[in-house]
């Protein structure tokens, strides 16, 4: 997040509870807004365990050979 109280916490990590507060007063516009509103949809219906898989492969990218 780039700014407010949970600043530098990646969007998948940010409470429900502050999505839910954010989606009230309104997503901001652009591409953030977009984001903060999938992150939102993710985590109320259940599906926390797509941000866990992303994060785990943007932790340990996969070796593939280089084709040479």
């Amino acid at each position: 997040m780039p700014y407010g109280k949970y600043k530098g916490t990646l969007l998948c990590d940010m409470p429900v509870h502050y999505l839910e507060w954010l989606k009230n007063k309104g997503f901001p516009q652009g591409k953030l807004g977009m984001l903060l509103s999938s992150v939102y949809e993710i985590k109320i219906n259940g599906l926390t365990k797509i941000l866990t898989l992303v994060k785990m492969a943007h932790q340990n990218p996969p070796n593939f050979p280089s084709g040479k």
